[in-house]
């Protein structure tokens, strides 16, 4: 658990639950209660918690669940992951600057797939200029 007080804990484990506290604990490593603000088409749902009587760490007060359980933060679309970093205030459903903004000819976001089978590979057309050596080996008797 975080550095935050046991009271806290306690207090958070019985607002979400404790499948949703165990859930969040092998997820974000600690247990937080907050307020759905949105949930994106890939499935990450966002939260925030802006108490005053028990407040989250300055700057840790908004936080996403990721969908997948093999997360980064590439998967968080660009609108959200202003909202999460307070470039943004309102959530972009209801922001109306992001809704306003949004082209028709925008492409669909995609997460960064470095590492992973749908990782960009290229390839080459051209005949190479040196080929490599390969060895001619005698039999021997």
């Amino acid at each position: 658990m975080s550095g935050q007080s046991l009271y806290r804990h306690i207090r958070n484990i019985r607002r979400v639950g404790l499948k949703e506290a165990w859930h969040q604990l092998n997820t974000i490593g600690d247990i937080k209660a907050g307020v759905l603000k949105g949930v994106d088409k890939y499935g990450n749902r966002y939260f925030e918690n802006l108490e005053t009587d028990m407040p989250e760490a300055p700057g840790r007060h908004r936080w996403v669940d990721y969908a997948q359980w093999d997360f980064n933060a590439s998967q968080v679309p660009p609108e959200w992951s202003s909202w999460l970093a307070h470039i943004r205030g309102p959530p972009p459903h209801e922001d109306p600057v992001v809704q306003a903004n949004t082209p028709l000819w925008k492409k669909d976001w995609v997460e960064n797939l470095t590492g992973t089978r749908g990782a960009f590979k290229t390839y080459n057309t051209t005949v190479p200029k040196y080929k490599a050596w390969e060895p001619k080996v005698a039999d021997r008797h």
